[in-house]
């Protein structure tokens, strides 16, 4: 299965960082795809690759094996010039720690997702140099803010970020704060909350409300922060403000959800 690694604002040669990772197999007519957030240690071939969360999937099957090939052909081509480098070897699941004693335990929190709307076209008209100083303005107000609110940051995604706050106006607040922070520097971001349960051991969190919370973020539209009923519902006497953006069929996810734009 070819894969390939999102550099980023990294390099090769650095090890220690979150990046994105995007696979691809061809069986006969069908092509297999496989995406996620991983993590990179170590450096050049001695580097390895674990992925953070469990890794979507997706199977398209084209009828026959020329356009298999060809959707393949097309899908490696546009990965390559999204800034993505080819990745040798498995990638594992994420690392256990040597402390095994402790099981996974349940927590419930609002999940905020934060992502940066078309950061490949901005990647590419700025170059590498000019965005990576961006990227680091980026994440410096992006965890001031989150600081400010006591938010915790669990993973950066190369141009993205999951949160949790144990308040859910809390989440609400930080996240237009984010927005407004980072329109400073060009930048228009998308933001979805989302409450729920999941569960947690160390720094890795794996659950369903997760996927929810991803899955809103991805309906968001530049500028724009939305929430799933389940924060809606625990925000009912608070001052903040929400539109209804009716409910929403979420990819992956079984059943249907009411979201909320946050209004200024």
């Amino acid at each position: 299965m070819p894969k390939f690694l999102r550099i980023g604002v990294h390099q090769s040669n650095v090890s220690g960082y979150t990046s994105k990772a995007w696979c691809i197999r061809r069986v006969g007519s069908t092509v297999l795809l496989k995406w996620g957030a991983v993590e990179v240690h170590g450096a050049g071939e001695g580097r390895k690759v674990y992925w953070t969360l469990p890794p979507r999937d997706k199977t398209i099957r084209c009828r026959t094996e020329q356009r298999a090939k060809d959707y393949a052909k097309a899908a490696i081509a546009r990965r390559r010039s999204h800034r993505y480098e080819p990745l040798t070897g498995n990638i594992a699941p994420r690392r256990r720690t040597a402390n095994r004693s402790a099981e996974l335990g349940q927590a419930l929190a609002t999940i905020l997702f934060v992502d940066i709307v078309r950061s490949t076209e901005k990647a590419a008209r700025l170059g590498d140099s000019r965005w990576a100083q961006v990227m680091n303005h980026y994440y410096a107000a992006v965890r001031r803010e989150l600081k400010t609110l006591r938010g915790k940051e669990v993973v950066t995604t190369g141009d993205g970020l999951l949160a949790t706050f144990r308040a859910p106006a809390a989440g609400v607040r930080c996240a237009t704060a984010i927005r407004e922070a980072v329109r400073t520097l060009g930048l228009e971001i998308r933001v979805g909350l989302h409450a729920g349960e999941y569960k947690v051991s160390g720094a890795e969190v794996i659950g369903l409300a997760i996927h929810i919370g991803a899955r809103v973020a991805a309906k968001a539209r530049a500028g724009e922060v939305l929430v799933s009923s389940a924060v809606r519902d625990l925000m009912s006497t608070s001052e903040i403000r929400f539109t209804d953006r009716g409910v929403h069929q979420l990819k992956g996810i079984p059943q249907r959800w009411r979201l909320y734009r946050v209004e200024h």
